[in-house]
């Protein structure tokens, strides 16, 4: 049974007019997919490809130029205030007054979406992202760590179904990255979708469900994130010999056979055409003695890179 979309997007064009001397621009171009309910969805794309200007369009700062858009099964143009009121989203930028406390903050937002007073969350929200003991500090005074988690949960304040984060660990030491990854899996195991964009391949393969890539505003992807991992068909075996290799062994069945050392050599092989055992006895053939041998497998940075390499061509 197909999950529910938490945001459908059907042909969404956005065409930035000319200006100046800057031509017109193409942002968008005929984009179409779903993200599913209940899910930590990766949006991903090289500088440039559109994501920010997808994001704007469902945040309402951007008006798209063709094509739909629903959040939680309401239309960004013909019910604007119910798309909004289903999504919360945190900018990769830290922008709020820095004159207020983290728990006035909390309360402003809250006033500008119509919540009720009886009805906030702020204190709940503080302790949620660890931030109680800071509830009537001058936001200015935290750390950027800090500010961050506190726009995660200004982004929550009306309790949105689904929450955009837009690159939330860029510039971040990798305890605070440790930190805002289990922010999001508990935000997601509490019931809200979650889409992530993000430059850290790394992130996306470790927390997405599944994975949309963006290139020059067109979708060239979206598969479940091991899925696509799959379709790296390279694997690379190192090898490493009991003495120099004065001249590299060479084969049909190699992608490529280069040297990573004295005594060590890397082979990438198709590993819908070979396995690591055919690689090694064809080695042992050629008189190479082999005294160790690891393996590693592609990841999502090899797809994303041949994917993009690829619509660019």
């Amino acid at each position: 049974m197909e999950t529910p979309a938490a945001i459908r997007i059907r042909d969404l064009e956005k065409v930035y007019a000319a200006a100046g001397n800057a031509p017109a621009k193409h942002a968008l171009k005929g984009v179409s997919f779903d993200v599913p309910q209940g899910q930590i969805f990766g949006l991903l794309g090289p500088n440039g490809a559109g994501k920010s200007t997808l994001i704007n369009i469902l945040a309402g700062l951007v008006r798209k130029t063709s094509g739909s858009a629903e959040i939680w099964g309401f239309d960004i143009d013909a019910d604007s205030r119910n798309a909004k009121r289903s999504i919360g989203i945190v900018p990769q930028e830290i922008v709020f007054d820095p004159f207020f406390t983290p728990l006035e903050v909390l309360e402003n937002q809250a006033g500008l979406y119509g919540v009720p007073k009886a009805a906030r969350r702020s204190l709940e929200l503080l302790g949620q992202v660890h931030l109680s003991d800071k509830a009537n500090a001058y936001a200015r005074t935290l750390s950027g760590g800090m500010k961050r988690r506190l726009l995660i949960a200004k982004a929550l304040v009306h309790t949105p179904p689904v929450i955009v984060l837009d690159e939330p660990t860029a510039g971040v030491d990798v305890e605070l990255r440790r930190q805002l990854w289990e922010l999001v899996g508990e935000l997601n195991a509490g019931g809200v979708t979650v889409v992530l964009t993000t430059h850290y391949l790394e992130e996306a393969e470790q927390l997405c469900d599944r994975i949309a890539i963006i290139n020059h505003g067109q979708l060239i992807a979206n598969k479940p994130t091991r899925e696509l991992v799959d379709m790296a068909r390279e694997k690379v075996v190192v090898l490493t010999f009991d003495s120099g290799v004065p001249e590299l062994p060479s084969s049909p069945a190699f992608l490529k056979c280069e040297r990573a050392g004295e005594r060590t050599i890397e082979i990438t092989y198709d590993k819908d055409r070979s396995n690591a055992g055919e690689v090694l006895a064809l080695v042992q053939g050629q008189g190479f003695r082999i005294i160790d041998v690891t393996t590693r497998e592609a990841d999502l940075e090899d797809v994303f890179v041949h994917l993009t390499s690829q619509a660019a061509a």
